[in-house]
């Protein structure tokens, strides 16, 4: 499951960027480790007990609409192809690492405070994905996003 998958995935359901680090300089990586119940390797969001907020991601298209790069929008995985608002409850995999959607992340005073008045409202409810991370592995940029067929 994990690594690239081929020509035509790349196309549709991908990790396009990945950003971890300290709160005050997030920074793309190529790849990065996950462990489960804890978050991301190296994030500023990692610890012992991260059940509802080990993982974040946002689609690279609500980025383009807003003009945000991955790392303004603070949130660690960049997707594209992917429609994360319907994730919330299902099982998927990001590369060889499963995962569970938890709710939307929703833009906040932060992030507006970062970037620009009014991207609250330009992201509401294009804000991204908090998930549970389910199995340790790794998310590399170009892996494949499958979502399991649970309907």
């Amino acid at each position: 499951m994990g690594g690239a998958p081929s020509a035509p995935m790349m196309e549709w359901m991908h990790v396009e960027e990945i950003n971890i680090g300290p709160s005050d300089s997030i920074a793309p990586v190529d790849s990065v480790t996950a462990l489960a119940g804890k978050g991301l390797v190296g994030d500023r969001h990692f610890s012992e007990d991260a059940w509802g907020r080990a993982l974040t991601l946002i689609q690279a298209e609500a980025l383009a609409d807003v003009g945000l790069s991955g790392a303004q929008s603070r949130r660690q995985v960049v997707v594209r192809g992917v429609r994360l608002n319907d994730l919330v409850g299902r099982r998927f995999r990001v590369g060889d690492v499963e995962c569970v959607g938890v709710e939307l992340c929703e833009p906040c005073a932060h992030l507006q405070g970062l970037t620009r008045p009014g991207i609250i409202k330009d992201l509401l409810h294009r804000g991204g994905l908090r998930a549970d991370i389910l199995s340790d592995g790794q998310i590399r940029v170009g892996d494949a996003v499958v979502v399991q067929d649970d309907r």
